[in-house]
């Protein structure tokens, strides 16, 4: 019987074009990727800042894995906890500007234990409607009264708030950047409503960290929120750091309690504390290679130029994620499939992960590009889409 269920879904997917399928890399992340002997240009890693091939991580991690092992061996609380994890939530702390930082296996985990920790019934929680799955399911298994308001609409969030019984604990969740449509969250608006209603700002800033900011620790800084403003800030190490985790950062109270309470951090495996090490050397480059985060923001500069001289669609979005609007499943799909034929790898992003009729190309930016290789996606484009281009 759930075999039967199972492939009539599968069969359904496939006939909405909705079907996902993984691709088997035979190469390091860079601008370039080996994919079933060819070479492909690639616009659709999360490496902004172009580090996850970079000799200084693949070093860090090599050396440390020749003192401490692959495996971490257990989770944090029983005997995986090592001096290269303690010394990376230090790092983290520091750059963030909080108090303390707390590692996660994922991102997901991440935002997962913070909500479903700090939160349960009788507490309140309101969401951006376009909030990663990981808030929403945050929300979801927290128990707490959920609610989503319209996405970065101040208005629909505070006639919410305004309606909140007076007992029990309140947090507001958003993206700092939004992964399918690459535009921000008003975080300093955001904080002011938290305030004004006595509630608690939590941001997920996982593609923010690391390429927003002056010195590139993220959303916070880039809008000069303290943890007063900002008390839950998670952020993501595979990302523009170029390694793998995420952590959360804020107070010593919060930081104690995710400790205490988090059931995806105390009941998970660390992770390897080479992966600490890499990421480390990440954090290294962030001080020592502002270049990178430059060049990326001329890139996203140029491409934004280039395809509205074009007449590309593209949505509205100053980060390194470049949604070009479709519409259709399938004909995003189509677009997605000549791209590869031509040696370049954009992929296509379908319901259910966006609403249906705004399927599209996510384009992602990265350092390691060159305008050469901008020029080359937007010809390509061109000839695929004629009536959008020049």
């Amino acid at each position: 019987m759930l075999e039967t269920t199972l492939q009539r879904r599968l069969e359904e997917r496939r006939s909405l074009s909705r079907y996902r399928q993984r691709r088997e890399i035979q190469s390091a992340q860079t601008s370039r990727l080996s994919l079933n002997g060819r070479e492909f240009l690639q616009f659709c890693s999360n490496d902004y800042l172009g580090i996850a091939n970079h000799p200084k991580l693949i070093q860090a991690m090599q050396d440390a894995a020749a003192q401490f092992g692959v495996g971490s061996g257990a989770s944090h609380l029983v005997c995986g906890h090592s001096s290269l994890h303690h010394q990376l939530e230090n790092r983290l702390a520091d750059i963030t500007g909080r108090e303390r930082a707390l590692l996660f296996s994922t991102g997901y985990m991440a935002n997962l234990g913070v909500i479903a920790g700090l939160l349960g019934k009788g507490d309140q929680v309101l969401e951006d409607r376009l909030n990663h799955a990981s808030l929403l399911d945050g929300g979801l298994l927290s128990g707490a009264r959920f609610q989503r308001f319209q996405h970065n609409n101040l208005e629909d969030l505070e006639r919410r708030l305004m309606t909140l019984p007076e007992q029990g604990e309140r947090l507001i969740v958003v993206d700092a950047v939004f992964s399918m449509d690459g535009d921000m969250a008003p975080l300093p608006e955001l904080a002011k409503l938290a305030q004004r209603y006595d509630a608690s700002l939590m941001a997920d800033d996982a593609h923010g960290f690391g390429v927003l900011g002056n010195t590139g620790a993220g959303s916070a800084e880039f809008f000069g929120l303290s943890q007063r403003e900002l008390p839950i800030l998670m952020g993501t190490l595979g990302k523009g750091l170029g390694s793998y985790g995420a952590f959360v950062a804020g107070s010593e109270t919060l930081i104690e309690s995710l400790i205490q309470f988090a059931r995806p951090y105390i009941y998970t495996t660390a992770m390897p504390p080479a992966v600490a090490a890499a990421t480390l050397a990440g954090l290294d480059l962030l001080q020592t290679e502002a270049w990178r985060r430059e060049h990326l923001q001329s890139l996203i500069g140029y491409f934004k130029a280039q395809a509205a001289s074009l007449g590309f669609n593209v949505m509205p979005s100053d980060t390194a994620i470049q949604p070009l609007m479709v519409g259709g499943e399938a004909e995003a799909m189509a677009i997605s499939a000549e791209l590869e034929r031509r040696g370049i790898l954009v992929t296509a992003i379908r319901p259910p992960t966006v609403p249906v009729g705004s399927s599209r190309l996510r384009i992602t930016l990265s350092a390691a590009h060159s305008t050469a290789d901008i020029d080359q996606l937007l010809a390509a484009l061109c000839e695929i889409l004629p009536e959008a281009g020049a």
